[in-house]
């Protein structure tokens, strides 16, 4: 890792250097590290260990393992009692994550697009990622590390012979995107949307916009800016330190825009995409888009990577190559086919807006996914809490049963503590013929999935992470693993 000695390690994180139990033939100045983790486990010769202390687990005591397997050194907040090597005392090992993540992102010769926004965002890194890959060695954000610890890990993760770096940045207060920006120093800025998540804190949409916009305190000089031009906040951001913003969206008026969607269902969309040149009549490029992963909102995920693409020089022709082999991520509107049911594995987060997105998936797929489906097919929808939704939350549940059972879907079944009001707000619905059905809590449903899922279901499964739906997608998918796709 480029400039990372022990010594520049300790400048960065303001911390005090001790080398009494290090080995003579290593150098402090000198030699550089090959790594840097919180997790012991992943520690490899010449990596730099971070201990840090959580709720059940307390990394100072992984120190002497760490050396044993060939630690450089460590960062702790507790001095070793008999050190085996070198470490760096700190006061707060979180705040020298973020300190030393920051000081290896400025040596590092790679671009770094910084992705947020309310709803998407892993999604849109995947499509990013996939399309810049036509081009350029490319790194992304794995899973979902886009915390203040997720994303210094991230940053800290990329090599020099990365070009490009597609970063996911989420954030739930204010002043954390400011941190996070001061990390990832993005050379272009995508805000996916300005939806309501994080209310708890954030309060309003205008709080969201403001605390996300906050990408912009640290982007590097002449930064790109690609906003979704849909967005009745995010068009209002007319100029950003002098860059206009490149606006991609459904809409015509936009510089990145499409015409003539298909949405197929499961088996995704098309469209035509179109990217204007210049101002006035610069004339424009298109190309036929066809997009794998299922659902409407997939289409801005296409049309943000274009704009991206474009930023970065690619033709049509790589731009479309990208799109087209685009991945899912489990979770994420990932579908499962098994022997007995089609699953549609949306677990991994919700909020209203992407909770209706899912919906109007599902209440699609019997005449649109392509797919023969034994016997008389229903739509099945799982649908589980939505958190940090603030004072609205009950009201906010409500709307999304209500929704939910205006839908051409045969079965919602609500579970959560806060899904008592999502159940309510459907049963209130007058002249909807959807079955309903609610659960305290997820382990309820569990003993009563085989009741409630029959052959040839096609279900969709969504809820915010804390609920853990994962098991309700593992017990389901267990029915017929071997056919799983």
């Amino acid at each position: 890792m480029k400039n990372m000695t022990l010594k520049n390690i300790a400048d960065a994180v303001n911390g005090t250097l001790h080398t009494e139990g290090m080995p003579s033939r290593v150098s402090a100045d000198a030699a550089e590290a090959e790594g840097v983790v919180l997790d012991s486990r992943k520690v490899e010769k010449g990596y730099v260990f971070i201990a840090t202390r959580g709720e059940r687990v307390d990394g100072h005591s992984f120190i002497d393992s760490v050396f044993d397997a060939g630690a450089l050194g460590v960062i702790c907040e507790q001095a070793p009692r008999n050190p085996r090597g070198a470490y760096i005392l700190v006061q707060d090992s979180f705040q020298a994550l973020k300190d030393v993540a920051e000081f290896y992102r400025k040596q590092l010769d790679v671009r770094v697009v910084g992705i947020t926004g309310s709803v998407g965002k892993t999604s849109t890194k995947e499509f990013v990622a996939s399309v810049l890959a036509k081009g350029f060695r490319v790194q992304k954000t794995q899973g979902n590390f886009n915390n203040e610890v997720g994303l210094p890990l991230t940053v800290l993760q990329i090599r020099d012979d990365c070009q490009i770096a597609v970063l996911e940045m989420g954030i739930s207060d204010f002043g954390e995107m400011h941190r996070l920006g001061r990390i990832a120093r993005p050379d272009v800025c995508l805000i996916t949307n300005i939806g309501q998540c994080h209310l708890e804190n954030l309060g309003t949409r205008d709080g969201i916009l403001k605390a996300k916009t906050e990408i912009f305190d640290y982007m590097q000089p002449g930064a790109q800016i690609c906003l979704n031009g849909d967005d009745d906040k995010l068009i209002t951001i007319k100029e950003v330190q002098g860059q206009v913003p490149i606006f991609f969206g459904g809409a015509g008026s936009n510089d990145i825009y499409a015409t003539h969607y298909e949405n197929r269902g499961l088996i995704g969309s098309r469209a035509l995409i179109h990217i204007r040149h210049g101002a006035g009549d610069g004339g424009e490029t298109t190309f036929q888009a066809e997009i794998p992963l299922p659902g409407e909102h997939m289409l801005y995920n296409a049309l943000a990577a274009t704009a991206v693409g474009v930023v970065f020089g690619l033709s049509a022709g790589q731009i479309q190559a990208g799109i087209r082999d685009v991945e899912p991520v489990g979770g994420r509107s990932n579908v499962i086919r098994t022997g007995r049911l089609t699953l549609i594995d949306d677990c991994y987060n919700a909020n209203p807006v992407s909770m209706k997105a899912a919906l109007d998936l599902l209440s699609m797929t019997d005449t649109t996914d392509g797919v023969e489906h034994h016997g008389m097919a229903r739509k099945v929808a799982v649908l589980g809490d939505m958190f940090e939704l603030g004072a609205d939350e009950a009201a906010l549940h409500s709307e999304v049963g209500a929704y939910a059972a205006e839908k051409d879907i045969d079965v919602v079944i609500c579970v959560g503590k806060l899904c008592k009001n999502m159940y309510d707000g459907a049963k209130n619905v007058d002249n909807s013929s959807v079955e309903l059905y609610y659960y305290a809590d997820k382990e309820a449903l569990l003993a009563d999935i085989d009741g409630q899922i029959r052959d040839g279901d096609i279900v969709l499964v969504k809820a915010s992470h804390g609920m853990h739906f994962e098991g309700i997608i593992a017990a389901l998918s267990l029915h017929c693993p071997e056919n799983q796709l």
